[in-house]
């Protein structure tokens, strides 16, 4: 579904990525590993194209979308959660997960889908979204990207500020996801919760990819355990 090919970019400055080769295959959870300043804001970013590519190139579904917009990026299927959320702090719940679905209008069934799957948003509607707590924004951050209804979810490190609770919750909510069909790429810090909900995995690190294999693979390689999984 998804393949970066050669993938370069970065800012003013320079690039952070260099010669970056990842896929995603349709119905796949994968995903990328690594510490602060490794890259993988800027790699989720340069792939939802909300930054220049250097060199490269970003194929989904088979077509080149390099040289998209955002928000044609957004149309063909795929959505991006950023860690900073982004939402509409003075609009409600319900109005965040009505604008997710723009220019379309939200479909009542998938609305009712994301309602099911975050209990917590259903019971806060009509708060105001600014007003909500850290796990709960998180929540509604993913639920506005599925009112979509993308084939690909791209999340860049949804457990960022979180409680071990929430994050729990939220990465509960993914794994049911992806067992109905939804196909992931996901970016993270707190590697074991990653590494149970994906198949694969790639390590980013001062912007290359040093490592890549199963779930399994990484879990047990011992330089993956000692920097991540704080294994000795």
């Amino acid at each position: 579904m998804l393949e970066v090919a050669g993938l370069s970019a970065g800012y003013e400055g320079g690039d952070v990525l260099r010669g970056i080769d990842l896929r995603v295959g349709d119905g796949e959870a994968v995903t990328v590993i690594g510490s602060n300043g490794a890259g993988k804001t800027t790699l989720f970013r340069a792939i939802a194209r909300l930054l220049g590519i250097s060199a490269g190139a970003v194929r989904f579904d088979g077509k080149d979308i390099t040289g998209l917009a955002a928000h044609q990026v957004a149309r063909i299927g795929l959505a991006f959660v950023p860690a900073e959320r982004h939402l509409f702090p003075r609009m409600t719940v319900y109005e965040n997960l009505v604008l997710g679905a723009y220019p379309a209008r939200p479909s009542p069934d998938t609305m009712e889908m994301v309602l099911d799957l975050f209990p917590r948003i259903a019971e806060r509607r009509r708060q105001l979204a600014g007003t909500m707590s850290g796990g709960e924004q998180q929540m509604l951050a993913i639920g506005r990207a599925l009112m979509a209804e993308p084939r690909l979810l791209v999340l860049d490190e949804p457990t960022t500020g979180l409680a071990p609770k929430l994050a729990a919750e939220a990465y509960a909510a993914l794994r049911e996801l992806h067992a109905g069909g939804l196909t992931v790429l996901v970016a993270e810090q707190q590697v074991p919760l990653a590494l149970e909900l994906c198949e694969r995995g790639y390590v980013l690190d001062n912007g290359v990819i040093v490592k890549e294999g199963s779930s399994a693979e990484l879990a047990a390689d011992p330089e993956v355990r000692r920097a991540y999984l704080g294994v000795a």
